[in-house]
């Protein structure tokens, strides 16, 4: 049944596509040789950074929460070796400690010593942890172990590659800012991101990424008034203009407006706010759970969107391809898993998210549904 109406949504979609303008406009832009940056689809991580819970840790907290760690058993690969197999758009979770030193002593450990297990392997052996600087983890305290630290080391991580790979498909990096802790946990009080945090972290990125390796809103907003006309105006960039370049998109709604203030349409700025349909800042728009018909239709109208194929590990320990077809079908550009093609689940049916061929990217199945020169130069390699 779910097979079935997945092919029906299929259907209805490019139904809807060959009767819509944006199909002979697609037409044009690839037959011109100008495919658009948001006409494309590419396959990203979530919590790219996330290099799993060490293994004493790992039995209490099985023992403790069993539900809530098996959305954590997961880990990723080292950035680089991610983006070698295909990978195009990352997540990285981001904590303030602006003075160094907040997050450097996580009671992870100590709860492993009171239980009298085996010490788990220095999450900080070069001591990072001590110096000023933004921090990245998914949960302190609890989860906190990543494959690059701190944020700057990691965006290093990011333009080594991308120097070395001039031609790449734009690497798309969400940046989810952490302010609080899950349920009732006691732990490590995040610091607040204020304005001045904000601009902080733009500094930090712009330290790593100069102007000319960015696709920034202003970039997209060009001479309209805000960046939701640009973008209702297909005012985006090519896809060659674009290449070798990086964005940056913010992960949580709620931190827009503390971002906004000051940057009308986020003048100045570098990410792109996750935002809604019709406000002065909307380009990019979050659907992590869908509903596809309704990712299809912001897609058609030129946002540039990003869901969820699997999430906490669910769909991915009963092999369920069913959420992850709708979001390939559905035309969001930026599609997120834990289970990219060199990490298949280790489940039964060996989950797996990947583009038909195993294709770094390709013309999007809404907005250029019939391109077919516009991808090319782009290897995993």
């Amino acid at each position: 049944m779910r097979s079935l109406s997945l092919r029906v949504f299929s259907a209805m979609v490019l139904s809807a596509s060959l009767g819509s303008s944006s199909y002979f406009n697609a037409q044009t832009a690839a037959a011109d040789g100008a495919l658009k940056l948001n006409q494309i689809q590419v396959i990203g991580t979530h919590n790219s950074y996330h290099a799993g819970i060490a293994l004493s840790e790992s039995k209490l907290w099985q023992a403790k929460y069993a539900d809530a760690y098996k959305g954590l058993d997961y880990q990723h690969q080292p950035l680089q070796q991610q983006f070698d197999s295909g990978v195009r758009q990352i997540e990285l979770d981001v904590y303030a400690d602006t003075k160094g030193g907040r997050y450097a002593h996580p009671s992870g450990p100590l709860t492993v010593a009171a239980a009298n297990l085996p010490p788990d392997p220095d999450f900080d052996p070069n001591g990072v942890m001590l110096k000023p600087g933004f921090k990245v983890m998914h949960v302190q305290d609890v989860d906190y172990r990543s494959t690059c630290q701190p944020f700057i080391a990691c965006l290093e991580q990011v333009r080594q590659w991308s120097q070395a790979h001039p031609k790449h498909i734009p690497i798309f990096i969400l940046v989810e800012t952490k302010q609080g802790s899950p349920g009732k946990l006691k732990l490590t009080e995040p610091e607040p991101f204020t304005s001045a945090t904000f601009d902080a972290l733009d500094a930090e990125i712009r330290s790593v990424f100069p102007a000319s390796e960015l696709i920034t809103p202003d970039d997209v907003r060009g001479h309209y008034d805000t960046l939701n006309e640009a973008v209702l105006a297909g005012n985006w960039p090519s896809l060659d203009s674009a290449r070798g370049k990086v964005i940056f998109l913010m992960d949580q709604r709620a931190v827009g407006p503390v971002y906004v203030a000051g940057h009308p349409a986020l003048r100045g700025r570098v990410l792109f706010t996750n935002s809604e349909p019709g406000e002065p800042d909307a380009a990019f728009i979050e659907r992590n759970d869908g509903p596809a018909a309704d990712i299809t239709l912001l897609v058609r109208k030129g946002y540039l969107i990003r869901g969820r194929t699997d999430s906490d590990t669910k769909q991915t320990r009963a092999n369920d391809t069913t959420m992850r077809d709708a979001m390939i079908a559905s035309g969001a550009q930026l599609l997120s898993t834990d289970y990219p093609v060199n990490e298949p689940a280790r489940w039964p049916g060996n989950y797996v998210v990947t583009l038909p061929g195993k294709a770094v990217a390709r013309c999007n199945p809404i907005s250029a549904p019939t391109c077919n020169s516009g991808l090319q130069g782009d290897s995993a390699n």
